[in-house]
């Protein structure tokens, strides 16, 4: 068992955590949520990936065969929708301080507190 991809996911949501932590600009703010995101790409193929298994696809391999679990599969691409939406979101909310604000800096959006 490898423990490399789990390293690599850890690596990414740092990574991605840490330019959260220090962005300056929404847009940068909403590429760094997509890269914490990916972390999660890469877990969840670490756990469903089994060295020498077939993939789940059933027609052409016998009855009984051990097989990739599909229910990871299953889960990462639904993790990929949610991605797509949140990203749409946050990258929405973006353009709409944007027009009304003038600006992408977080800093200088703390004059909306109140």
């Amino acid at each position: 068992m490898s423990y490399l991809p789990y390293a690599v996911a850890a690596w990414l949501f740092i990574i991605g955590l840490y330019g959260v932590i220090t962005s300056r600009n929404l847009v940068h703010l909403c590429i760094c949520v997509s890269v914490i995101q990916s972390s999660s790409y890469v877990l969840l193929l670490a756990i469903g990936y089994r060295t020498g298994r077939p993939a789940p696809v059933y027609a052409d391999i016998p009855a009984g065969t051990p097989a990739v679990d599909p229910v990871v599969q299953a889960l990462m691409l639904t993790d990929v929708v949610v991605e797509v939406t949140v990203m749409a979101l946050l990258l929405a909310l973006a353009v709409q301080v944007h027009k009304r604000l003038g600006t992408l800096d977080p800093d200088r959006l703390r004059k909306l507190r109140g």
